[in-house]
């Protein structure tokens, strides 16, 4: 999401400081997006994780339950984890949460000797040619994919063109510029997902163990995801 590059060596390979950023509506929150969220920041070997709650998603409806839920959920969940961390800016900024400003304002925040992973599943990458401002993205950050083992990507033509023409082979590449490139991650991932623990708890019927003990409770304390209408408004994972 930012193009600055950083002049390396020719006697050695310098690496710069590193985080990563891993954008979501989390509603709620659950194992399979915090163990999604470290395997990355391990496997590229970046220095922290920020995890960053939509206020109000583009490209799907927006969620019934507040941002003040979602946000305290989150937090509760990567308490006390010295590599995940909650970045708040989008649900504090007005209007719609367009990627292409959170970069922006998070390149502006850490200067520019700092590399940064913009990373994204699969089904949102093939969405990508779609957002705002799209090819300003690789301005300010690296783009991280994420797939699964045997899954195929599904791009259009001009996707295609511009992965191809940033995408690294190592994942060690990443650091040693700020931003520009492209690295496709094979992971497997749990499969547990937003939409059925809202679906369970709608039915009457128990998430827990799907999501940390904290949200579980803190979901119980409030009432959260009692009711159809707030089962049924948002389908993000």
């Amino acid at each position: 999401m930012w193009c600055l590059v950083t002049v390396i060596s020719a006697d050695s390979i310098s690496s710069l400081p590193s985080l990563a950023l891993f954008g979501g509506t989390f509603n709620p929150v659950h194992h399979g997006h915090l163990r999604m969220a470290l395997e990355v920041a391990e496997t590229i070997g970046v220095e922290s994780m920020r995890l960053v709650p939509a206020a109000r998603p583009p490209h799907r409806a927006q969620p019934l339950i507040s941002v003040e839920h979602r946000l305290a959920m989150l937090r509760l969940a990567v308490k006390g984890d010295p590599m995940l961390s909650v970045d708040d800016r989008e649900l504090a900024r007005a209007g719609l949460s367009f990627t292409i400003d959170t970069v922006a304002s998070v390149r502006d925040e850490v200067g520019p000797d700092v590399s940064i992973c913009l990373c994204m599943g699969v089904d949102a990458y093939s969405e990508l040619h779609r957002w705002h401002r799209w090819r300003e993205l690789s301005d300010y950050v690296h783009i991280v994919i994420i797939t699964r083992p045997g899954w195929r990507l599904n791009e259009a033509p001009e996707l295609i063109q511009w992965r191809e023409q940033r995408q690294l082979k190592k994942s060690t590449d990443l650091s040693s510029s700020a931003a520009g490139s492209c690295l496709l991650l094979e992971l497997t991932s749990l499969t547990i997902s937003s939409t059925h623990i809202r679906q369970l708890v709608a039915s009457g019927l128990s998430p827990r163990y799907l999501l940390p003990d904290p949200v579980y409770h803190y979901m119980q304390e409030h009432g959260l995801y009692t009711s159809l209408q707030e089962n049924n408004h948002d389908t993000g994972n």
